[in-house]
């Protein structure tokens, strides 16, 4: 049970608008460390709205939601913020840069959240992260001088900055050109394979799914495929 990241269990969403609507329906799934997993299906059809449970951010649902062999349910929400800022890491469609600060200080801003280390150590820590993703020499610019490719390996830097067990992302190449959608997905592909991190990607692009480790095909608020 020691490599199982995140476990969702007979998970079910009904949104409320004004009739009871069932959203999610008995989702089980389980992720990894070090798997590289895609979740597709065309719009509406809930995924979304799962990623949205599986980061705690959403606590309306029925089931049980497991983050490394602790369950989620009953947690008090500054509890579940803790837990999102220590062991998820988010990258979206849109890099939600701070314009005002630096590179670095954008990276480091989720460290600094935490806690955790001295804020010195934090820097030296974002300063790695973004080596590691050969964007270093961005460090003292500006978010807003940054390409949007630039912008979303930023991103992606400060994801990693808490070492979190499971990275989670909402279209994080929607945004992108080819060239670059190419630079993230490798990016996530080396993670996975290197550092054995553990990728959960919410993703239109049938080409980016069919290349990770996992796709998962929802239709329905159902998962179809895993």
């Amino acid at each position: 049970m020691g490599d199982i990241i995140l476990e969702a269990r007979h998970i079910n969403k009904y949104f409320h608008d004004p009739v009871d609507v069932k959203v999610l329906s008995d989702i089980n799934l389980i992720i990894k460390k070090g798997e590289f997993v895609a979740v597709t299906g065309k719009s509406g059809c809930g995924k979304s709205t799962l990623l949205y449970i599986l980061s705690t951010m959403d606590t309306d649902y029925s089931g049980e939601l497991l983050i490394e062999d602790v369950t989620m349910n009953n947690k008090t929400e500054p509890e579940l913020a803790r837990i999102r800022n220590e062991k998820i890491g988010f990258v979206f469609q849109f890099h939600y840069l701070l314009n005002e600060f630096t590179v670095l200080h954008n990276v480091m801003l989720p460290g600094l959240k935490l806690n955790k280390y001295p804020a010195a150590e934090v820097e030296h820590m974002a300063m790695e992260k973004l080596n590691m993703l050969g964007i270093g020499q961005l460090a003292i610019k500006k978010a807003n001088q940054l390409s949007g490719g630039e912008k979303q390996r930023v991103a992606i830097a400060r994801a990693l900055i808490n070492n979190p067990c499971i990275i989670m992302g909402d279209e994080p190449t929607g945004n992108l050109d080819k060239k670059n959608s190419e630079i993230v997905f490798n990016i996530f592909y080396e993670l996975a394979s290197q550092q054995k991190q553990a990728l959960l990607i919410v993703t239109h692009d049938e080409e980016f799914a069919a290349r990770t480790q996992r796709t998962i095909k929802m239709e329905d608020g159902k998962i179809y495929l895993i």
